[in-house]
């Protein structure tokens, strides 16, 4: 599995409800994320903080920090 432009799409309108803060992609993934498996997880987790990385994201950046399990984020809203 991997982030296509649609997934990214449908991630950057649900980045743009959350008010500014930080976050994690399983906040922002939805209810789908515990059902996919670690592997999954992990491929998205990566394409994800590379789009993030690669500026396709405006307003989000990576902390550089890992919390409870996964990366953090904070978006500036």
């Amino acid at each position: 599995m991997r982030l296509d432009d649609e997934a990214v799409e449908r991630l950057r309108k649900r980045i743009g409800e959350l008010p500014p803060g930080e976050f994690h992609l399983p906040a922002i993934w939805g209810e789908d994320w515990d059902r996919l498996y670690v592997g999954d997880k992990v491929r998205l987790g990566r394409d994800f903080l590379e789009v993030v990385r690669a500026g396709r994201l405006p307003g989000v950046e990576d902390t550089g920090r890992k919390k409870g399990g996964g990366r953090v984020y904070s978006w500036k809203g």
